[in-house]
């Protein structure tokens, strides 16, 4: 029988399973009343016969079809899970339950929510999930494409055959779903979607995926969820009740795939990293560690900043579970970890979530709101509530199933504004008229709300470069919300005055003091970042004028500036031992140069200050209120000179800094109180590799200097920084 005269046997509904393009799979597949007999329907394209486990039925092949169909009185037959045994084409026997005799497994309640943009464990839910049905075991898939016609699961185990499984629809919430029995952890699976405009074949990895191959194989993997045991019980009950406004926190900002590689040059697993990574941190006295995006992205030149899977830890150092352990590790040895996490946009790869079933489902269809023109991008459309349900899942998903002790927003900035890096006419004004996107402010509010109420001692970072209002204020006082912010204009401040030649300081010292104009508006973090050491910038190092020893010295001073300002501390990995080069994201960071000794005094250097910091409360205690900083002088621009006071209750630390490469002999400094000044601190220590200029512990006398009834005079070395401390 020829092609068209199979088709025109069949019925109509069969000829569209049959095609792959049947709405609702389920009313014409498996078992059905018909009459007063039961029909079960079976579509299998691999198989030569079926008959069904322990029954002495056979099934039927309709004519020159791969339909199968047994009649059973409606008085006995099949049991509600009835099982098949299938002899294959290929001679294989193999024994399973029908998919197509089981119901939804999707609660009304869970859409709903969904639906709402309401549901924070949604992933949980959609996605794909070991499931057990009346004693039936196997795996649950569910997605959502509300514009699809038709969506089947393809698989490993059905050949990749979007024909074998064609999902249900749950037509109010637009979502998919079908429990595959027997299916195990594993398994490869992706989802084939139809376009119902232009009938376009679409494969999609899912988004919810916890698991993918490695790069470049795109396919998602079934996981077990709940097969590792935590041991951090002690950190995370501590955590409920940390109070990071007032403790120290000096991050390490870290991309696991360049900070070092095993022997071969391959990435390590995330527990080879847990080992040698926690052992180094706590050395040099870091209190978190803060990882450039580990979410699955297919480019590592994006340095993990184009996601395509915002639910799975990149396989390139291994899985699930030997992250979970990774952050366990840092936990059981008292570092916090946190993410660096991307809803701002996301890759165009036709394998992900672009143009998911066909529509653009989730960024904004036009382009002026849905596409970064400068990264190749596209935008989510943040108005959707199941988009936005999307991205604030994700956020509980880390800090819930890994443990995360905060996240690092990336490229706030450009989420906020309409206009942001655009031409004139290439951008949609808000319902106000105004350049602020009010959907974007809307959803990093509930950002806020949602993971501190859920996950009490976390933090939420804003990586915001403008002069956006409030970003760290509370949300009923129309804040963001946000824990911190990233201090970029003290950053870009301190990077181009260290750039200038000392000689040319003198007539750029308001760069020194201008930060403190607007220091304790915002809950501010100190970066020096990966952002700052890539794209032609040099290496931090590079960027400091003079000889080697002068180079070395101004990277010191500006390391020990860093440490004594208010606000918390980050610093990207390499800087702490003055990395030569550029950071390469391809290659491990050049760990030899630490046998020359300027290298291995640097990285002393950010030690000592790293335990400085977290000995002294003045230094942390009231990093976001101007209760613990006081100006001794910051005017001294002729021989670019500053110094201020940190204090918290009792305790008060001097902090002189030279900023010019002449030695400051009998330098006299205002101090407040009578007694002997010790210095516990020198950036230009010999154990620096510095010339070892420096003081013994000074009596301070008359006359009275900088409107303080006494002072001492000092010795304030070249290039460098000096914190003394009233001992007696």
């Amino acid at each position: 029988m020829n092609k068209k005269s199979n088709k025109n046997s069949l019925d109509s509904h069969l000829i569209k399973i049959s095609e792959a393009k049947h709405h609702d799979p389920f009313s014409i597949l498996g078992k059905h009343q018909v009459y007063l007999k039961t029909k079960i329907t079976l579509y299998l394209p691999y198989a030569e016969s079926v008959s069904l486990l322990d029954e002495n039925i056979e099934f039927s092949r309709l004519p020159d079809s791969d339909f199968f169909q047994a009649i059973l009185p409606s008085s006995g037959g099949a049991t509600e899970h009835y099982q098949l045994k299938i002899s294959n084409k290929s001679g294989e026997v193999v024994i399973r339950h029908d998919p197509y005799s089981f119901g939804t497994q999707f609660p009304e309640f869970d859409q709903h929510l969904f639906s709402e943009g309401k549901h924070w464990n949604i992933y949980k839910k959609l996605g794909s999930h070991l499931h057990t049905i009346d004693g039936v075991s196997g795996v649950l898939f569910s997605v959502w494409a509300p514009n699809a016609t038709r969506v089947s699961l393809v698989s490993d185990f059905n050949n990749w055959d979007g024909r074998c499984h064609p999902m249900r629809n749950l037509i109010i919430s637009g979502i998919w779903e079908i429990f595959i029995p027997e299916a195990t952890e594993g398994c490869l699976y992706r989802f084939e979607i139809l376009n119902q405009d232009t009938q376009q074949i679409h494969v999609k990895t899912d988004p919810y995926g916890q698991r993918f191959e490695f790069r470049p194989s795109t396919a998602s993997i079934v996981i077990d969820e709940n097969q590792y045991q935590w041991s951090d019980n002690n950190w995370m009950q501590q955590r409920a009740e940390f109070d990071w406004l007032h403790q120290p926190m000096s991050i390490y900002e870290v991309h696991l795939g360049s900070w070092r590689r095993d022997a071969q040059g391959n990435f390590m697993n995330y527990r080879q990293l847990a080992t040698e990574l926690v052992a180094y941190v706590k050395e040099m006295g870091f209190t978190h560690i803060e990882l450039l995006p580990i979410t699955e992205h297919p480019l590592d030149a994006s340095w993990g900043y184009q996601v395509t899977g915002y639910f799975a830890p990149t396989s390139r150092h291994g899985t699930p579970d030997d992250f979970r352990y990774f952050v366990d590790y840092c936990h059981q040895n008292n570092i916090g970890v946190m993410l660096d996490w991307v809803p701002a946009h996301f890759p165009k790869d036709d394998f992900a979530i672009a143009r998911f079933d066909g529509s653009s489902l989730y960024e904004h269809e036009d382009p002026r709101k849905g596409e970064h023109r400068d990264w190749g991008t596209l935008i989510y459309n943040y108005d959707r509530n199941e988009v936005k349900n999307f991205l604030l899942a994700s956020a509980n998903f880390w800090l819930e199933e890994f443990h995360l002790d905060g996240l690092r927003v990336d490229a706030v900035a450009s989420m906020l504004y309409l206009d942001y890096s655009r031409e004139e006419g290439d951008w949609i004004p808000n319902e106000h008229g105004g350049n602020q996107n009010l959907e974007v402010i809307d959803f990093l509010r509930e950002l806020n709300i949602i993971t501190h109420q859920q996950h009490p001692g976390t933090v939420v970072m804003a990586e915001e470069s403008t002069s956006f209002p409030q970003v760290t204020h509370p949300t009923d006082t129309g804040g963001l919300g946000f824990s911190m912010k990233w201090n970029m204009g003290w950053m870009h401040d301190m990077l181009s005055y260290m750039k200038e030649d000392p000689v040319h300081r003198t007539y750029h010292h308001d760069k020194l003091t201008f930060g403190m104009l607007y220091a304790f508006t915002e809950n501010f973090i100190l970066p020096f970042s990966h952002d700052e050491v890539v794209h032609g910038k040099g290496s931090l190092l590079d960027k400091m004028p003079g000889d080697e020893w002068q180079k070395f010295a101004n990277l010191r001073l500006l390391l020990t500036f860093m440490f004594t300002y208010p606000g918390k501390k980050l610093l990207f990995m390499g800087c702490e031992f003055a990395q030569g080069t550029e950071w390469n994201f391809n290659q491990t960071l050049d760990w030899y140069i630490l046998e020359y000794p300027l290298h291995k005094g640097l990285q002393t250097l950010v030690k000592d200050l790293n335990h400085l910091y977290a000995k002294h409360p003045s230094l942390f205690q009231h990093d976001f209120d101007n209760q613990g900083f006081s100006w001794v002088d910051c005017n001294d621009t002729e021989k670019s000179i500053i110094s201020f006071t940190r204090q918290s209750g009792n305790e008060s630390l001097l902090i002189v800094l030279n900023f010019t490469p002449i030695p400051r002999e009998n330098y006299r400094i205002g101090v407040s109180e009578p007694g002997v000044y010790s210095e516990i601190f020198n950036s230009d220590s010999e154990y620096y590799a510095g010339s070892n200029k420096g003081n013994n512990p000074t009596n301070s006398e008359n006359p009275p200097w900088m409107h303080q009834d006494q002072s001492i005079n000092l010795t304030i070395p070249p290039l460098g920084a000096i914190v003394l401390q009233k001992t007696s």
